[in-house]
């Protein structure tokens, strides 16, 4: 099973081969693929999950980011965050090991090519670190790829960052990432940028508006609509607003996840 087994139009059957706990409401799901094989989809892009859940008349779809490398083989993950009034997730959270999931895609959303840009600005928040950790990883990889990135994290507290370790162990190792974490209700003793994601903080440590730099968005709706604008119907990137066109950014080097 490779990218080819992945069709955008039919959703196939992946069975669940490991569940960890990352934190209080997340989990990595690992899905098997056989030996010696990876799942090879291009960065950036996603997949759909799709199940059939109790009390809906249509099956439940959803986009996914794979956080596992795209050269792994075996195995392909996914970081799921349960919402309790969402209709998937729960539905998620109660299988097993050995149970299977409906998937299709992928769909390709920033073709993301090496020293594409001198710099890259990270805007996220919770979940939506997954499609910037799929670029962060196809980038620190690449020993020929020396873009400069750093990460605007945002979180409600210290325990729902994901993929935190994942994080500090590339910042540790590459001096051509920096992830800077911001959280909205911190506890006492944290040191780091609290409240929200906004004009200061971008200003602060993100690039400039240049033809050299790119600032990459992904987060809640509330987010979009301060920092970007919306994104536009049918998953088009609609006008750019908010905060980075405040800041002098234009549309062609900013991408909405």
């Amino acid at each position: 099973m490779s990218v080819e087994s992945l069709n955008p139009s039919e959703f196939r059957p992946f069975t669940i081969t490991s569940i960890e706990n990352v934190s209080h409401n997340t989990k990595k799901f690992r899905f098997g693929l056989p030996e010696g094989v990876a799942l090879n989809c291009p960065v950036a892009s996603c997949l759909q999950l799709s199940a059939k859940v109790e009390g809906q008349e249509q099956p439940v779809i959803r986009p996914y980011t794979p956080t596992s490398k795209e050269t792994d083989v075996g195995f392909f993950d996914l970081v799921i965050k349960v919402y309790p009034t969402g209709l998937l997730t729960p539905h998620l959270f109660k299988l097993n090991v050995g149970d299977s999931v409906e998937m299709r895609g992928p769909y390709a959303k920033l073709p993301y090519k090496p020293n594409m840009k001198k710099e890259i600005g990270m805007i996220a928040g919770g979940t939506g670190i997954t499609p910037m950790y799929q670029v962060i990883q196809k980038i620190l990889n690449n020993p020929e790829d020396k873009t400069e990135i750093t990460l605007l994290f945002g979180n409600v507290t210290a325990d729902d960052v994901l993929l935190k370790s994942e994080l500090e162990e590339y910042a540790k190792n590459h001096s051509n990432f920096k992830v800077v974490h911001v959280l909205n209700k911190p506890s006492e003793g944290w040191t780091g940028e609290s409240g929200f994601i906004n004009a200061e903080l971008i200003t602060k440590y993100l690039p400039k508006p240049s033809a050299d730099s790119h600032i990459l968005i992904c987060g809640p709706p509330p987010m979009y609509a301060a920092i970007s604008g919306p994104k536009g119907e049918n998953y088009t990137q609609g006008e750019l607003g908010g905060v980075l066109a405040t800041l002098g950014f234009e549309a062609a080097n900013v991408y909405k996840f």
